[in-house]
Parts: structure tokens; C-alpha cells; sequence
């Protein structure tokens, strides 16, 4: 029999790929370089660091317990990890961390408020915050609305809690409070006195003088100087009635 023809069939060339290959692996390598340049220019690192609402605590003191410089890594920079670092210092109550490209960090700083002065061995006023932390004034400056706190040990917690609770006083409560000293017993190991600029002596405690606070400054506005009881029962003796010899004392239930 004859032989049939049978046409070969060719195999298809294949595809080149090596030309889009070599185009990616361009791209990347731009890409890499542009990386590269911008992590090596200005534009990547930090260019103005701004604290705002710090008054006790220094711009230095601030930056260096963040570690912050001109010039560092912007992208570096965790604000939520700064954040924690600024409230690990005794006077920052809370700190918050803008970040803004090109290179701008602002920090908010909130401080914990001046609560009360004491006078330093020294004989220096310093500033009792909140906390109890004790800070420096600047040039000597001191608000007359608040107490100086005498006669206290540096150690004592009814310092810092003193100081917490007058904190969480309105201020025109406590304008006319000049001293505070302890003046512990066995019923009120908390127990206070206090002395006005309004010539009142006060026996109180300390955690009761929020509760105490607004009859207190009641009585210092409306009746003659005298001496104010603040604790479980309340009452009041003018000087005046003491002078005399008389009782004269008025027993309160107030609450």
C-alpha cells in the first residue's frame, strides 16, 4: 500500500518572557532606589517637636524622657509608646502624640493641678500637685487661693491623700484656707486642722472635707471668726462667745 502523507506538526516557538521579566525586576529596582533616597532625605525624619500645656515640667525634661530629637526617624516613631514614656513622669497626668508628615510631631501634655505649697527644709515654697508630687516654682510665683501644708513628713500617704482630696475641691472652697497641719487621734487617725485667712481654726478630717467643704465656706462667709468642728457632728464657737466665758456652742447634724 502506499504510504499516506501525514503532515508534522510543528511545535509552537515559546513565548518570550525574558523582555517582561527584565522590566520587573527595573521597576523594583527603582522603586528600591527611591526608597532608598526618601529614607535618606529630610522628608523622612523628624523636623519640629512641639509640646503644648506643660508648666512645671520642661521642655528638656520632656524630650528626655521620650528620646525624641530633631533628625530622628519619623516613621520610627511610636506615639502610643512616647505617650507612655512622657506619663512615666511624676507631673504628667496625660500625654498625647500628634504625628503629622512631613516631619511635624506635637505633644500634648496634662499636668496634674497644684493642690496645696509646703515649705522645703531650705525654706523654699514648692508646689504639691495632685498626686503629691512636689515640684519647683517658676520665679517664685505662688497663687494666695491655695494652702501651704505644714508639720507633714515627706513619707506620709495622708500627704498624698490630702492632697488628692483637695484637688477635687472647687477652688472658691478652699480660697480662704491659708495652713493645713495633721493633727491625728485614735477616732480620726485622718484628723486635720485647718486655719483661714478669715482668722477661723478648723478641725476636720481628711476624708471628710469634700463632704465638708461647701457648709465650711458657708460658715467663713456668713459668721464672726471662730473655731469650725467638721467631723461626725459639726459645730461652731465664735472667739467672740470664748472671750466671754460663755458655752455658746452650736451642735450641728449637718451633712
Amino acid at each position: 500500500m502506499p504510504k499516506a502523507n501525514v503532515p508534522v506538526l510543528k511545535e509552537p516557538a515559546p513565548k518570550k518572557k525574558s523582555g517582561r521579566k527584565i522590566k520587573t525586576i527595573l521597576i523594583l529596582l527603582f522603586l528600591a532606589l527611591l526608597c532608598v533616597l526618601f529614607f535618606r532625605s529630610t522628608l523622612s525624619k523628624i523636623s519640629v517637636i512641639t509640646f503644648e500645656g506643660n508648666t512645671y515640667t520642661t521642655e528638656m525634661e520632656l524630650l528626655g524622657a521620650t528620646g525624641l530629637q530633631v533628625g530622628s526617624p519619623f516613621f520610627a516613631v511610636s506615639a502610643d509608646h512616647i505617650a507612655r514614656k512622657l506619663e512615666e513622669i511624676p507631673s504628667v497626668k496625660q500625654a498625647e502624640v500628634d504625628k503629622t508628615f512631613p516631619g511635624s510631631v506635637t505633644i500634648h501634655i496634662e499636668e496634674y493641678p497644684i493642690a496645696a505649697y509646703v515649705l522645703s527644709e531650705d525654706g523654699k515654697l514648692r508646689g504639691l500637685l495632685a498626686n503629691g508630687t512636689r515640684i519647683d516654682l517658676k520665679d517664685g510665683a505662688m497663687p494666695v487661693d491655695k494652702p501651704i501644708l505644714t508639720g507633714w513628713k515627706d513619707d506620709d500617704e495622708g500627704l498624698v491623700k490630702l492632697c488628692q482630696t483637695l484637688s477635687q475641691i472647687p477652688d472658691e472652697l478652699t480660697a480662704d484656707i491659708s495652713e493645713i497641719v495633721p493633727s491625728p487621734t485614735l477616732s480620726y487617725p485622718d484628723r486635720i486642722k485647718l486655719y483661714t485667712r478669715s482668722k477661723f481654726e478648723i478641725i476636720s478630717a481628711t476624708s471628710l472635707l469634700a463632704k465638708k467643704a461647701e457648709y465650711m465656706n458657708e460658715i467663713l462667709q456668713t459668721q464672726d471668726p471662730g473655731k469650725l468642728t467638721m467631723l461626725d457632728a459639726d459645730s461652731y464657737v465664735p472667739y467672740s462667745t470664748t472671750e466671754d466665758g460663755d458655752d455658746g456652742q452650736n451642735d450641728t447634724t449637718h451633712d
